[in-house]
């Protein structure tokens, strides 16, 4: 597919974020950039702000002529009319994997992927090459605080891209650098188990770099990857691009870096948790393969403001906060509660978490149960389903029963500012993947009104 012959392309699905981002590049090169999607949302609105055409009802009527390409997401079923209106036309339909995978094939790629930890390590990577003149491109699986947007265009021959192993999209990447965070079994609906997950997902994209390429891996994962091309492993107090000597030193993670070509001690991390001190080290393990220097990556690493709902300061005042943060893994959920509590250490901490999807509070239910137990205080509400249609037994009342804690709450979001001012949480965590991101500006504001 020749992308500089688009002229005009239709998104379905435009308001996803990794959707939107392929929108932005389309819309900055000057095509005519449509899309549908069900629901309006700030970054729709922030789309339509910069020129994109979106409507919001599925309506055939509302489609323009002449569409060289229709992008999109899995989410969307295939019974979608808009969907099967272009199928039945001819137009050339692909898949947002497809095209992202068509962009970065003219482009040097850096694939981030993992089941946690991919946006973040994404934006951090991107922002750590910038602030070193390295003038990425970037498709980002979040908005980036730094810079405003899930895409960024860069004039370099590289392109860091978010390599998202859902519906295996990240196997239409060929990247020239990859990372791999960690394979922990998720997206069973698509995978059937873990052992399918490791080999038909993570071991099938390392075999799509490059020739001579690299892959970075988590040290933790080398058994459950094997022998790969390229290898090297990274992480914390493991690998042999690592960190050590981790600490907390005037607000900030601290960290010692070491290479096997270099050493920098007393790295601080503006991001908090363990968790992306391990992100971070991948992030600067990539910036150095491409030249990067440590005065750059020192300063980067304390001045990059991070992503919206990735352990998002919604407020902070001395000891009392309010953060908001995507989680919605088991393993999520343990690095941002755990971060939290290494940051107010003398603070009872209290999570509001939406499970998000039925088949996944099902598969990781008992995961979960024990995460939450780490909270001082626990809020559950209602699973978000998204694409899901409910399963028979699976809801937020049996996920409730499951938890072994005595100071737990079933809560309908509500009642959520009603309860806070009954409870009055001085750390406050909203935590999940669904529509719990609707309670930011009235916590926020509950929380400002505590003065």
């Amino acid at each position: 597919m020749d992308l500089k012959r688009i002229k005009t392309v239709y998104f379905i699905g435009v308001g996803g974020i990794g959707m939107s981002a392929i929108a932005r590049y389309f819309n900055g090169r000057g095509a005519k950039v449509y899309g549908y999607d069900k629901t309006v949302t700030e970054l729709t609105r922030t789309l339509a702000a910069e020129g994109i055409d979106i409507h919001y009802e599925a309506d055939v009527s509302r489609i323009p002529e002449n569409v060289d390409l229709v992008v999109y997401t899995p989410a969307v079923p295939d019974s979608h009319a808009e969907l099967q209106y272009f199928r039945q036309q001819g137009t050339p339909v692909r898949k947002r994997a497809e095209v992202l995978g068509i962009i970065s094939r003219g482009m040097k790629a850096i694939a981030i992927a993992g089941t946690h930890g991919k946006t973040t390590t994404t934006t951090l990577t991107a922002y750590l090459l910038r602030q070193c003149g390295i003038d990425c491109t970037a498709f980002l699986g979040g908005i980036a605080l730094d810079f405003e947007t899930n895409f960024v265009e860069g004039q370099s021959e590289w392109v860091v891209v978010e390599a998202d192993e859902y519906d295996r999209s990240f196997l239409h990447l060929s990247p020239d650098i990859a990372v791999v965070l960690s394979m922990d079994a998720d997206h069973l609906d698509i995978y059937g188990d873990e052992e399918s997950l490791h080999e038909t997902g993570f071991r099938a994209f390392a075999r799509k770099l490059e020739p001579g390429g690299r892959l970075f891996l988590q040290h933790r994962w080398e058994k459950e990857m094997g022998a790969v091309p390229g290898l090297s492993l990274f992480g914390v107090e493991g690998g042999r691009y690592r960190a050590d000597n981790i600490r907390v030193e005037e607000g900030y993670f601290t960290f010692d870096y070491q290479s096997p070509d270099h050493r920098m001690e007393g790295l601080q991390l503006s991001l908090p948790g363990r968790h992306n001190v391990e992100n971070a080290t991948a992030a600067i393990t990539v910036a150095l393969q491409l030249g990067g220097q440590e005065a750059d990556i020192r300063r980067a690493l304390r001045s990059f403001r991070g992503i919206r709902r990735r352990f998002e300061f919604l407020y902070r005042s001395g000891e009392r906060a309010y953060i908001d943060d995507y989680a919605h893994h088991p393993e999520e959920l343990r690095a941002a509660i755990g971060a939290a509590k290494a940051l107010f250490p003398q603070e009872q901490v209290t999570g509001i978490f939406q499970p998000h999807l039925f088949s996944r509070t099902r598969d990781f239910a008992d995961g979960f149960a024990r995460a939450l137990e780490l909270l001082d205080e626990i809020w559950l509400m209602d699973i978000y389903p998204a694409r899901e249609a409910p399963i028979p037994g699976v809801d937020s009342a049996w996920l409730f029963d499951k938890i072994n804690h005595p100071r737990k709450y079933l809560v309908q979001a509500d009642e959520v500012l009603s309860l806070s001012r009954e409870r009055q949480p001085n750390v406050l965590l909203t935590l999940g993947a669904g529509d719990i991101d609707l309670l930011r500006n009235p916590l926020k504001e509950f929380f400002g009104e505590q003065v």
